[in-house]
Order: structure tokens, then sequence, then C-alpha cells
């Protein structure tokens, strides 16, 4: 009885068992295996298993894409406008303006602009409506919705090599 095994087969038959076994497993699992759709942080449905040639929402994607679904996602619009407003002013009102003028601050949708000079702020205040509208074309309505423009501020003489400490000098009439 040479060849044979315990189980009774041969060798050659033994393994022909066990390959055909390992091979109704793997169809089973197959049958059996989900190509579900599991959430993921973003709300961006991933499958499992391998992709497969054709596009396949796990491929790598764009910079700008992947950023955009995250902003979309936790609400980060209104934010990266605003911010838009100041890191992109030029782009926002014009080369011409933006030399003249700069955005201080931004809150609750009033936009506070520093000129360079009062002749500028009067201007830019006669010229209030048409940057409203060519800021909310550039970045998005109701993100800014009131201008505030104010001249250059005047120097603070409270410090700097002019300050008198204590009361400072008074009346002497007395």
């Amino acid at each position: 009885m040479a060849g044979q095994t315990a189980g009774g087969g041969s060798g050659p038959q033994l393994a022909r068992a066990v390959l055909d076994a390992a091979r109704a497993r793997r169809e089973t699992a197959a049958k059996t295996r989900r190509r579900s759709v599991v959430s993921g942080d973003g709300g961006e449905r991933r499958l499992r298993g391998y992709s497969g040639p054709g596009p396949d929402p796990r491929d790598p994607q764009p910079l700008g894409v992947v950023l955009e679904r995250l902003m979309k996602a936790r609400g980060w619009h209104q934010p990266a406008a605003e911010a838009t407003v100041f890191g992109a002013w030029e782009k926002v009102v014009g080369p011409e303006i933006a030399q003249h003028s700069r955005p201080v601050k931004l809150e609750d949708g009033e936009l506070t602009v520093e000129a360079r000079s009062t002749a500028w702020a009067t201007q830019l205040r006669l010229l209030a409506k048409s940057l409203l509208k060519r800021i909310a074309g550039e970045v998005g309505h109701n993100v800014v919705r009131k201008l505030h423009i104010h001249g250059p501020a005047a120097p603070s003489w409270s410090r700097g090599p002019r300050r008198v400490r204590g009361r400072g000098p008074r009346d002497t009439y007395g």
C-alpha cells in the first residue's frame, strides 16, 4: 500500500481533494462577499475589495476636489469666503482700489476698509454699492452686506518719543 494515506486516498488524489475544497470555499466566499457600502467620516461611501479597472471613488483625486468635498462636509464655505476677502483683496476689488485701501476686519457681514487718504476714503464711499457687487460676485452673496470705510488713522501720542509720563502738561495759570 505504498502511496496510500490514512484517509484512503493517494497523494495526488488527496492534493486534488484539498484543492477542490479550497476552490469551493473561495467560490462560496465570493458569492457571499458583500460589495456593501461603508460610510466614511466625510459621508463618502467606500467600497471594499479590489476596485478593478475603471474609475473608482478610491482612486487618487485632485487636491482641489478633495478640499472642496471636505469644506462642504465640515461647513467651511462661509469662513473660506471671508478669508478670500482678505487674502485676495486685489483680485476682489481690482488693483487700483487695492493699491489705495485694505480690509481691516469683517464681523457679522460688515467689512471695515481703511483707505490710504481721506480723498480715497471719500471715493470709496461713493463706490460702496459697486464694491459690494464686486465682492458678492467674487466671494459669494451675504458674505459682506455692509461697508464701513475710514480714512487713515491718526498717530497715537500715548506711546513713542513725545510721550509725557504722568498727567502731562496742564494749565499753569492758576
